[in-house]
Parts: structure tokens; C-alpha cells; sequence
């Protein structure tokens, strides 16, 4: 029914802690003597943020993990992941603002980077944000200023697939 990730028991060890559907472990740091802490959302395949973590009082061993370290590390990796698919949003989306006929349109292209059937949905929206067409267009289309306002004076009519 719902998310499994969210069902998870929590788990609150020294250098593992689950809850919420985050993860983090304390992890060799590869690059010198010391400890990283690995975070993780569940369900993806790759950490969200790796940060260095201290050593314990032992000076050999890793701190313990408690309630506001985790809390943080959760808060900075849904930050980095935030921003991650913003700039991956941007870079799929492009949208330029024209005027016809007496009425503001915003035109966006997205681009659909499906490994099989590549291609993008161009669409018009008109000031009060109803959507007033959408086409499907080839994933190299090129959308300019120009090209959606012959778009909107053809009366947004359906394009080559090309």
C-alpha cells in the first residue's frame, strides 16, 4: 500500500542509525586515518551525502551517533538531493514567455530522457495557467522565442514529429 521504506523499524546503533526512511553508517574515510558517515534515502541506490565524522574519545574509534548528528546529516542530505533535482529539472525543462492575440503564453518544453523512446512534450499555458495544448516533439527540439510564436499563431497546432 504505502511506502516501505517509511515502515522500516528504527534502528538506533552506535554507528548505524535508521529512521524515517534515512540511514546512516559510520564508514572507514578512504582518504585518511579516520571515520565518514555515509547517508542514504531509502530506496536509492547511492549515497545522498557522504561527510567526514569524528573520532571518539579513544581517538581510534568512532563517535557515537546520536539524535541531533543524525537529524543533521538528514537535513544537509535532503538539501543536497533538493538541490540535485532542481538543476536536473532546469536542465530538462526550457521555457520561454510569449504574447498573442492579446494573450500571455508560457511555452515549455521537457525533455523525456527515456532510454528507449527519447523525446520532449512542448507545452502552452496560458495566463490564468490553464494548459491550452500540448504536442509531442523529437528530444533534440530546439525551442526559441520564434519558434512558440509560430507555434501560438498556428494556433497551437500539432508539429512534426521529425
Amino acid at each position: 500500500m504505502g511506502d516501505d521504506a517509511g515502515m522500516e523499524a528504527e534502528i538506533k546503533e552506535p554507528t548505524y542509525w535508521r529512521k524515517n526512511g534515512w540511514s546512516a553508517r559510520v564508514i572507514k574515510n578512504e582518504d585518511d586515518d579516520g571515520w565518514a558517515v555515509e547517508i542514504r534515502k531509502a530506496g536509492m541506490s547511492e549515497p545522498a551525502l557522504i561527510s567526514p565524522w569524528v573520532m571518539g574519545r579513544d581517538k581510534k574509534n568512532p563517535k557515537p551517533f546520536d539524535e541531533p548528528s543524525f537529524a543533521t546529516f538528514v537535513k544537509t542530505a535532503s538539501e543536497v538531493l533538493g538541490r540535485a533535482q532542481r538543476q536536473q529539472e532546469a536542465a530538462l525543462t526550457r521555457k520561454v514567455a510569449v504574447a498573442w492575440d492579446g494573450l500571455w503564453y508560457n511555452v515549455v518544453l521537457t525533455i523525456i530522457p527515456d532510454e528507449y523512446d527519447p523525446h520532449a512534450i512542448l507545452t502552452a499555458i496560458d495566463d490564468a495557467g490553464t494548459t491550452v495544448a500540448t504536442c509531442r516533439v523529437a528530444a533534440q527540439f530546439s525551442l526559441t522565442r520564434d519558434v512558440a510564436n509560430k507555434w501560438a499563431q498556428g494556433g497551437f497546432a500539432p508539429m512534426q514529429r521529425g
